[in-house]
This record gives C-alpha cells, sequence and structure tokens, in this order.
C-alpha cells in the first residue's frame, strides 16, 4: 500500500462500486477524458478485476496509474491523464 495515495486529492471521482467488469474500466475511459491533462480521477471499485484492468489500461493508453489504496469496502484507483 502506498501511504502517499491517502493523499492525493483527485480532480473527479468516479464511483463504480457495484459495477461488475468491465464496468469499473469503462467508467475510467468515460471520465479520464473530462479532465485535463496532467489532472487525476479516482476510480472506485469494489471488483476484484479492477487491480489488474485500470493499471493495464492506463499503461496500454499512456495515461498514469498512480496506485490502488484500500477504503471502507472498496479500493481506490488514481489515475493521472497524460494526454
Amino acid at each position: 500500500m502506498n501511504d502517499n495515495l491517502n493523499t492525493i486529492t483527485p480532480n473527479k471521482v468516479v464511483d463504480a462500486r457495484g459495477m461488475a467488469c468491465p464496468g469499473p474500466l469503462l467508467e475510467a475511459k468515460k471520465s479520464i477524458g473530462s479532465v485535463p491533462v496532467g489532472q487525476i480521477v479516482e476510480i472506485q471499485s469494489n471488483d476484484a478485476g479492477s487491480r489488474n484492468d485500470l493499471p493495464a489500461w492506463a499503461k496500454k493508453v499512456g495515461h498514469e496509474y498512480l496506485g490502488v489504496t484500500p477504503a471502507d469496502g472498496f479500493d481506490r484507483h488514481f489515475v493521472r491523464r497524460k494526454k
């Protein structure tokens, strides 16, 4: 776990809790375009697949996956828009 993630203030928060794969990934794809380059989107997900899907997607499309931190019953994933 990365303690620095707890100090991040995302520019946009996407609540994808309760969605099965690929729901959280689709929400991330939609939301990343709504923030300016350099800003951070937090994707909230309780789907275990997101732990693999979100970093792989970010790398593939050229965004920066900052990491994941557990919250109360869900994960908080952070992605910085790079382009």
